[in-house]
Parts: C-alpha cells; sequence; structure tokens
C-alpha cells in the first residue's frame, strides 16, 4: 500500500487545486468571525489546524476540510448578543467580555462527538441514532435559523441597497451560475458587494494600514472561559452538528465512490471533527464543521486527493498570521454582512426542513407533531423571554431556548411510543 502523502507534490496544478479549496471555504468560514465578532486570523488558524488534526485522525483518507459552523451561531448569539455603538447606531459585533464563554461552550460542544463517537463505536451507529432521529434534529436546525433572523434583519437595515446586493449577487450566482461561480457565491457577493462599498466611500482603511504585516493569530484574552451558563446554553447545538457531518461525511462518500462510515469509520471522522471543534474553541475561534462547499469542489474537478484539501488547510493557517488580513476583512460593512446572513439563516432553516422532508417524517402521526411542536415552541418561545434561569448549589444557571428545546425534544422522543427510526430511513 502507498504511504499517504503529508501534501501533494507541489506542482502548479496541485497548488491551484490547494488554493480552490481555499475560495470555496473561504466566504462562509470568514462570515462566522463577522457575525460574530471573533477574531477573523484566529479562525482561519483554527480551520486550518483543525483540518490537518482531522485528517491525522481519519489515517488522511477523507478529503474533507474543515471551517466555521453555521449551527453556532445562534448559540454565540444568546451567550454574547451584539453590542450597539451609540456613536454610529451600528451594532459592534464585539461583546468581547462573553465570547471567550461560548468559546468555552464550543470546548464541550466538542466533547460531544467525542462521547457519540465513543458509543457509534461501541454500540453500533444504528442504536446510538434512535435517541436523535430527524424529529428531533430537523425541527432543532428549524430553530436555530430562525432565532438568527432578527440579526440578520438588523444588520442589513444599516444600508438596505448595499444588504440588497449582496443578497441578489448570491442568489444569481447560485441559480444561475456554472461552475466555481456556483460554488463560490458567498465569497463572490462579498467580494463584488465590498468594491461598490469602497467605490461609494463607505470603507474606512485607516485600521488595515495600522495594522502589522506579520503577527500571531493567538489572543490569549480571547482564550476559552468557562461558565455553566454558557456550557449548557452552546453544547446542545452539537445534535444539530453533528448530525449534519454524518450527512457531510456521506455525501463525500458518495461524491468519491468510498464508504468512509466504514473506513476509515464514522467514529473516526466524528472524533476528527470534535476535537478540531474543541480546539478551536479553546483558542479563541468559532466551531469547526466539514464543508459542503468543499465537497462541491471535489465534484466539481474529480480530483480526490486528500493530501489536495491539507495544502488548503496550510494555506489557511499562513493567512491567519497576517493582521493586516485580519483588519481588512473587518473593514466590510455590517450591511454586506447582513445582506449575506439574510439568505443564510434562512437556509439553515431550510436545511432543516429538508432533513425532515428526506426522511419522509410523518406528521399526521401525533407522536411527530407533538415532538416538532414542543421543539419549536420551547425555542422560540424561551429564546424571546430569555430563556430560564434557576441556582444549582449557589451558581446562577441559564438555560437557553435552544437547550430547552433540545432537552425536551430527545426526553419526549425517547418516552413516547412508536419510536420507529433506524439510521438512514424511516420504518414504513
Amino acid at each position: 500500500m502507498e504511504k499517504q502523502r503529508i501534501l501533494p507534490r507541489m506542482t502548479g496544478r496541485n497548488i491551484l487545486l490547494g488554493f480552490q479549496h481555499v475560495f470555496a471555504m473561504f466566504g462562509a468560514t470568514v462570515l462566522v468571525p463577522l457575525t460574530t465578532g471573533l477574531n477573523v486570523s484566529t479562525t482561519l488558524l483554527a480551520a486550518g489546524l483543525g483540518t490537518l488534526l482531522f485528517h491525522f485522525l481519519t489515517k488522511g483518507k477523507v478529503p474533507a476540510f474543515l471551517g466555521s459552523s453555521f449551527a453556532f451561531l445562534g448559540g454565540y448569539a444568546l451567550v454574547a448578543p451584539k453590542l450597539l455603538d451609540p456613536a454610529t447606531g451600528e451594532y459592534t459585533l464585539a461583546n468581547t467580555e462573553m465570547l471567550p464563554y461560548a468559546c468555552g461552550g464550543v470546548v464541550f460542544a466538542g466533547f460531544m462527538y467525542v462521547i457519540l463517537a465513543f458509543f457509534v463505536k461501541s454500540f453500533g451507529i444504528r442504536r446510538v441514532m434512535r435517541f436523535f432521529p430527524p424529529i428531533v434534529t430537523g425541527p432543532i436546525i428549524i430553530s436555530i435559523g430562525l432565532i438568527l433572523a432578527p440579526s440578520a434583519i438588523s444588520s442589513a437595515a444599516t444600508n438596505w441597497p448595499l444588504a440588497i446586493l449582496a443578497f441578489a449577487i448570491i442568489v444569481i450566482c447560485n441559480i444561475w451560475g456554472k461552475g466555481m461561480i456556483k460554488i463560490i457565491p458567498i465569497l463572490l457577493s462579498v467580494v463584488i458587494s465590498y468594491i461598490v462599498a469602497v467605490i461609494t466611500n463607505q470603507v474606512d482603511f485607516s485600521a488595515v494600514m495600522r495594522a502589522d504585516l506579520i503577527g500571531s493569530p493567538l489572543i490569549p484574552s480571547s482564550f476559552a472561559k468557562f461558565d455553566i451558563s454558557a456550557i449548557i446554553t452552546i453544547t446542545p447545538i452539537a445534535l444539530a452538528s453533528m448530525m449534519e457531518h454524518i450527512g457531510d461525511i456521506a455525501a463525500i462518500g458518495a461524491t468519491t465512490g468510498n464508504n468512509y462510515i466504514e473506513d476509515p469509520g464514522l467514529h473516526r471522522t466524528l472524533l476528527g471533527d470534535g476535537l478540531a471543534t474543541s480546539l478551536a474553541g479553546f483558542i479563541g475561534g468559532p466551531a469547526n464543521t466539514t464543508y459542503g462547499e468543499n465537497t462541491g469542489v471535489l465534484a466539481l474537478t474529480k480530483v480526490y486527493d486528500p493530501a489536495v484539501v491539507r495544502l488548503a488547510a496550510v494555506v489557511a493557517v499562513v493567512l491567519s498570521v497576517i493582521p493586516k488580513f485580519d483588519a481588512l476583512v473587518n473593514t466590510i460593512p455590517s450591511a454586506i454582512i447582513g445582506g449575506v446572513s439574510f439568505i443564510l439563516y434562512g437556509m439553515i432553516s431550510a436545511v432543516g426542513v429538508m432533513n425532515v422532508v428526506e426522511n419522509k417524517i410523518d406528521f399526521s402521526n401525533s407522536r411527530n407533531l407533538i415532538i416538532a411542536a414542543v421543539i419549536l415552541v420551547s425555542a422560540l418561545g424561551f429564546n424571546n423571554v430569555g430563556g430560564i434561569t434557576f441556582s444549582v448549589l449557589g451558581t446562577s444557571v441559564t438555560l437557553s431556548g435552544l437547550a430547552i428545546a433540545a432537552i425536551r425534544g430527545i426526553s419526549l422522543n425517547a418516552i413516547l411510543p412508536g419510536n420507529d427510526y433506524t439510521f438512514g430511513r424511516t420504518k414504513e
């Protein structure tokens, strides 16, 4: 057997293929820190290192890139809500006091992957997945997008023409685009809208001029801090992202013609994604997840060499040590982020709907209807009133709407009779 290469042969073709993977993941990966207030350089470092760690744990067999997960945006919004700048009337996205606690929650969310990986290895995937059927995960994913919707409107409202332009470019590229244009609509949307903002004098480059060319992406003050309320709020989101992970691994396998769930095994891919997420949260970055954008690149190029993806990860690490690049990204107007988020947050909910539809969930069944109803009302209702706060051993604990929804949904699914779900299909 040929020994796995760490990086592909450094030919011009492979370098271009590696950069293409960077372009595919870049727009979505950078959008997460821009939306939450996390550091862009730290995010790129977390994505690069997380991808390399994932490849190490999966024996270098799976051509997956790990970028920032959008599933956790709702958790960040709850733990570290946006701050309004009284001078400009815009949201600064810089709740620096609470962001490290949100990152601490992400660290524990990553541990959830490790626990699931252990159970999958010990008991088999079908037994474990009975506790997380689509009737539970689908409504939770739907709730995440709906909770985020007001944030998109608030950011877009700072400059509606710019926000609408960003929104329209994504739609045009995604519907009518061909080749790479169809794969990187978010990146193109941000770049084109940004150029318009520069031309119309809506961008201040003073911070870019002051920034160093080379610097460390690690900011000790942003490292994870731990608070039980933040942990309880963010950790349940892993239920949704783990289901997304399983779907992504299956999609990559279908693209390349390999069954990665069997070899190297779902327990290894879950372990890699989970530890990458914990690493990202610990250094102050967003949760990681396997990226569908890069699966699209695999399908387009027909180049399935995992070493090419590792080259892209190295490029991400190199970009992370350039502070001027970080400063430049942070000059993007919030209206552009709002325009992109306008469709992105809706798509999160749409993915939840798709999860329910593709698994043919029968809503004429009272059991399913009750579980979905309780999850949706709990997530949105309790989120609207700030969750539930109580004291445990003298420590104040706050359960967010999303955490309450996850707990109630999983509990009802386990208690109510008629759980006929088996992994990959619902019994008829």
